[in-house]
């Protein structure tokens, strides 16, 4: 198992500019007005491929790529952060930029691959320059989300961040309030830490993030015990 406190230091490099926050009025929609039928997936695959070409908000003018998910479709723990960034955007996958090498450390620090668990956002498509997703895009993009979280029923949900946190439980938090500590999201356990980029700002964090993933990973064997 690798020692996350010994990752590499260069990750650390790179400051990430993000926007303040801006709030549409937007109403979320209802699914009759999204694209008909996608609700009705039986898998992911089919979900992917009824969504990939969504237009339902001004980000999907701007994206190159749409960026689903990845990983196993029956992954017991579910990793979702913010939003894709410039590096997702080319490449139509969550966190492979610095701030997803960086993830990848963290799950291999307690002995999880990317292949095990699976990596989504709360949007799917890069908003302009980094900045946080809109209220009205979160509104649009979420349900797909939700369908996402249904057909691969985890065990476990592991929320990167303020804007993850803050969606999938509809409340404002500070994260010193929800950080390290189970929460519950719709009947599964939800750990609440740090998202990786805000690491690459302040390395300071990388240890409470540790501790974070270790209880998560304590949690799990705990889970696996009961059914093997």
């Amino acid at each position: 198992m690798v020692n996350f406190l010994e990752l590499e230091s260069e990750v650390y490099g790179q400051d990430i500019f993000i926007e303040e926050e801006k709030i549409m009025d937007n109403t979320i929609l209802g699914e009759e007005k999204l694209i008909p039928g996608w609700s009705k997936s039986k898998d992911l695959i089919s979900l992917k491929e009824m969504i990939c070409n969504c237009m339902e908000c001004p980000l999907g003018e701007t994206r190159n790529e749409f960026v689903f998910g990845s990983g196993s479709p029956n992954a017991d723990i579910l990793v979702i952060g913010e939003a894709p960034g410039a590096d997702e955007d080319k490449q139509g996958l969550p966190f492979v930029g610095r701030a997803g090498k960086l993830l990848t450390k963290i799950l291999e620090a307690i002995g999880l691959s990317r292949e095990e668990v699976f990596i989504a956002n709360i949007i799917k498509c890069r908003p302009p320059s980094n900045r946080r997703p809109e209220k009205g895009e979160i509104e649009k993009c979420e349900p797909y989300l939700k369908k996402q979280i249904e057909l691969i029923d985890p065990m476990f949900i592991l929320a990167l961040g303020k804007t993850a946190v803050d969606t999938l439980l509809r409340k404002n938090h500070t994260m010193k309030d929800v950080r390290g500590k189970f929460t519950e999201y719709e009947g599964r356990k939800m750990m609440v830490t740090y998202h990786p980029a805000a690491l690459l700002r302040n390395p300071n964090w990388k240890r409470p993030l540790w501790e974070d993933v270790q209880l998560l990973r304590k949690a799990y064997d705990e889970e696996l015990a009961k059914v093997n």
